[in-house]
């Protein structure tokens, strides 16, 4: 009864923090795409299966069988998928293609997470035009309903969101339960649409509209933006919640796309599908309908903002992004976390998207490039793996789905015509960002003149022998324990600053998701190398565990380099390591200990 009861608990929580991108597609999907074509009931099914079949091998087979059994503890996301393939590769073209692939990917999904909000609440909102009292409200004031929805959803994450998260996982079984059974209702009309089970009616409907067919893949995948949630996600819920919840919500979403096809098939003039569809089984009950539709859109929204936090915390702990102030929003969750740049980021270009496309029929036009790209990559990246281990089916498999993920791609490019660029240009500042970076993170570890441990130890002893020794205990903190950086040897050896005991520390970030251990070497009376390992998916309180370690520190010294420079690209990363934020501010060390020292590097 127990482990029913967890179960039970991992799938409603899975509900809402995983599907809610997904999950309020049919808000909006299949009104898009019968704004271009007929609807005859000939071309409903030939949509309604390719709808299914989509969501059959792109969400349930190549994320939720073949991604998610790439995870060793629960991990995913493109940063994991790069991680495991490093192990294999090691160096080489492949490694640096494979990498700068991965910078792509994590570029387009935040180019994703900008119109996922966007687009959800928009859609959602316009339902007030049903609404008889509302039938007169004009585009204006719903998009002025949608940003102050907007603003105010971007605010209070600065306050935390574990406590009205434990409500979202409910909130979206009662919104799967309600496109479950408007879904049923409707399809007692026209039940030839459950003719959409057979695939045949996908492959007819393509091969008889020729390049119209081809290009409606544009609009179908809309249907399956979101799809990358489940493995991106599972690192918080794990596998088995996810999958399973996954079984529930697949049942929901299908049963409500054939209760669309049905209703249309009946009502050829509906417009706004979905929201006709519910309005026209029950007025009463579509207000509250409506009222749960929008706070669902939120939840999406909530459970993209989430996702995007998340990958920018990996990328900063990987080190392929800048430091960003981080803070904290839960005592009890580590993983409930705020970056305010990365919010301000959202909301800005959110709030662009709405005023610019002003209807979601038209944003829904311009979305879904950036999602097809990030499913070929990813797919692409797994049949690597696959083939690595000597996987032999899941690879031959895996490359049939990246023809089908290929076809979703080629077909979404027709839509940079209608603003697709937009999620493009958005995408190109963090992959700027992420280039640059590395590349002046290099070109400085290039320039600097660093010391090995064993010559630095031969300098060390004399001079702890000959100076006066402050008393206590300072800790160095450094890159790269094994060659000792110039701010070290500057405050040692130039300013002759030595306490009794130096301990040199460094944080290694391994190729595991998860675990924090450290390694603690005597290298000789009053001088001591920390080396402390840590996941890249992990958050580390490290002023509580260099308690746990017993160090007590008077001061806390780290390197800061002051980069001179004549060349353009190398002047902004100047800035941004001057605007960004230390590392003992990143780690929140304690500011009355911290010293830091400044070395000149000319690039």
């Amino acid at each position: 009864m127990k482990n029913f009861l967890n179960s039970f608990k991992g799938i409603i929580q899975s509900l809402g923090l995983v599907f809610g991108d997904i999950g309020t597609s049919p808000i909006y999907t299949f009104t898009v795409i019968f704004l271009i074509i007929n609807a005859q009931p000939q071309n409903i099914i030939g949509i309604l299966s390719i709808i299914i079949w989509s969501l059959i091998l792109v969400v349930s087979i190549q994320y939720a069988v073949f991604a998610m059994s790439l995870s060793k503890h629960g991990e995913g996301g493109a940063i994991v998928l790069n991680r495991i393939l490093r192990k294999f590769l090691k160096s080489g073209p492949a490694l640096v293609f494979f990498t700068y692939l991965a910078y792509i990917e994590i570029s387009l999904f935040i180019g994703d997470s900008v119109i996922t909000p966007a687009i959800s609440i928009l859609s959602a909102v316009e339902g007030l035009k049903l609404i008889d009292v509302l039938h007169n409200i004009s585009q204006t004031d719903i998009l002025v309903i949608t940003l102050i929805i907007t603003i105010i959803l971007f605010w209070v994450q600065h306050k935390g969101t574990e406590k009205i998260t434990r409500v979202f996982g409910p909130i979206m079984m009662i919104w799967f339960i309600a496109l479950f059974i408007s879904g049923i209702i409707s399809i007692q009309s026209f039940p030839a649409v459950l003719k959409a089970f057979n695939p045949m009616y996908a492959l007819d409907f393509i091969l008889h509209n020729g390049a119209s067919g081809f290009f409606i893949l544009s609009e179908v995948v809309l249907c399956i933006t979101g799809a990358e949630a489940l493995y991106t996600d599972m690192g918080h819920l794990g596998r088995g919640p996810i999958t399973k919840a996954w079984c529930l919500v697949f049942i929901a979403l299908v049963t409500n796309y054939l209760g669309q096809g049905a209703f249309l098939a009946v009502h050829p003039e509906s417009k706004n599908i979905l929201f006709e569809m519910i309005n026209f089984q029950s007025k009463i009950l579509y207000i509250p309908f409506l009222f749960i539709s929008i706070i669902a859109t939120i939840i999406a929204s909530q459970a993209v903002i989430s996702g995007f936090f998340a990958v920018v915390y990996q990328g900063v702990n990987t080190g392929i992004l800048p430091l960003f102030k981080v803070n904290y929003t839960s005592e009890k969750i580590n993983s409930q976390i705020y970056i305010n740049s990365a919010n301000l980021f959202l909301l800005i270009f959110a709030i662009l998207i709405i005023l610019v496309f002003k209807e979601s029929s038209k944003l829904a036009s311009a979305y879904g490039l950036t999602v097809t790209c990030t499913f070929v990559i990813n797919s692409v990246t797994m049949a690597l793996l696959f083939f690595i281990k000597k996987e032999y089916f899941k690879f031959s498999t895996v490359c049939c789905l990246i023809v089908v993920d290929t076809a979703f791609m080629l077909a979404a490019f027709s839509k940079i015509k209608y603003g697709a660029y937009w999620s493009i240009m958005i995408s190109i500042l963090p992959l700027t960002l992420m280039i640059l970076y590395t590349k002046g993170q290099t070109a400085v570890r290039k320039k600097t003149t660093l010391i090995s441990l064993k010559d630095f130890y031969a300098e060390f002893k004399n001079y702890y022998l000959k100076i006066n020794k402050v008393k206590g205990t300072a800790l160095f903190f450094t890159d790269n324990a094994e060659n000792i950086s110039q701010h070290i040897t500057k405050t040692m050896f130039i300013n002759n600053i030595i306490y009794t005991n130096n301990i040199i520390a460094q944080i290694i970030k391994t190729n595991e998701a998860y675990g924090i251990s450290y390694e603690f070497e005597d290298i000789s009376e009053g001088l001591s190398v920390l080396r402390i390992y840590e996941g890249y998916m992990e958050m580390l309180n490290l002023e509580e565990f260099l308690i746990k370690l017993k160090i007590d520190e008077k001061v806390i010294f780290y390197g800061i380099y002051n980069v001179e420079t004549r060349k353009f690209f190398w002047r902004i990363y100047s800035l941004i390591k001057k605007v960004s934020p230390t590392f003992v501010n990143f780690y929140k060390l304690p500011i009355n200990k911290i010293c830091g020292v400044i070395t000149h590097v000319k690039l």
